[in-house]
């Protein structure tokens, strides 16, 4: 019977072996809060070139719909979901009533339970404080980087912190975008075309995160099924469309993973 052959780990051979949990969290442990936090920061701050203008396109049509430059101001930080924002105007300004624009906005954010069932898996334990904060600032940008660090990254106790610093970026930004939009808003020119930061802030968010067919599935559907489903009432078709690519991205999967195993 052949004698088992005893294997000496040099650091050497050590950085070509797989990184098994514990080392995982070793390679971590110098992450402090603070590090998390500025992380977050620093990846965050690209999107502002498509975020701040987005924000000032709300502060005008927000005065331009005709409402009080107060509410204007207190709805990007009491709503603070861009999208939303932008339908509340417009709806305001063809005299929608109340009840109407606050159903039609509350469908355009239930894409925000997408991203809570998503990050449940990463802050589900943290403290009830953190989970109301974080919740808060849990956007459509705040969830595409920090949700990125979270899978692709190591596990840390801190990594909350990321998620913070991402949310705290846009916060901060989007109400300086809205009331320079509120303030400079009448002068600025239409060429400009800032109406076009919308679609922008969206599409470089999403374009980084498209790299297997299942992801190019769902992007593809829903992009079609919400193209042709924009006279459906309530603007239900944010959640049509999003439902719809989802189940073209599992389908997508589930035939992949069949494709292997034959």
């Amino acid at each position: 019977m052949p004698q088992a052959t005893q294997l000496t780990i040099t650091p050497a051979t050590r950085r070509f072996m797989p990184a098994t949990p514990t080392d995982q969290m070793n390679d971590t442990a110098a992450l402090t809060p603070m590090q998390e936090f500025r992380d977050g920061i620093r990846e965050e701050a690209p999107l502002m070139l498509g975020v701040f203008p987005f924000g000032m396109v709300f502060g005008v049509l927000g005065v331009e719909a005709g409402l009080d430059p107060v509410v204007v101001f207190f709805m990007s930080s009491i709503i603070f979901g861009g999208a939303s924002q932008v339908i509340f105007a417009q709806m305001a300004s063809a005299g929608a009533g109340l009840f109407v624009i606050a159903g039609t906005v509350g469908v355009v954010n239930l894409r925000h339970a997408l991203y809570s069932a998503t990050m449940v898996e990463y802050l589900g334990r943290l403290p009830l404080g953190w989970k109301v904060l974080l919740s808060y600032l849990l956007t459509d940008e705040a969830f595409a980087i920090s949700n990125n660090r979270m899978r692709n990254r190591p596990h840390s106790p801190h990594m909350h912190y990321h998620l913070l610093g991402t949310g705290l970026t846009l916060w901060v930004s989007w109400q300086i975008a809205t009331v320079t939009g509120m303030i400079i808003g009448a002068a600025i020119p239409p060429e400009l075309g800032l109406g076009f930061a919308i679609p922008l802030t969206f599409l470089s968010i999403t374009a980084p995160l498209l790299r297997s067919r299942p992801h190019l599935a769902a992007f593809a559907t829903a992009g079609g099924v919400a193209m042709i489903s924009q006279n459906l009432p309530w603007n239900i078709w944010v959640i049509v469309a999003a439902i719809a690519g989802i189940i073209a991205g599992a389908v997508t999967e589930k035939m992949i993973t069949a494709e292997r195993s034959t």
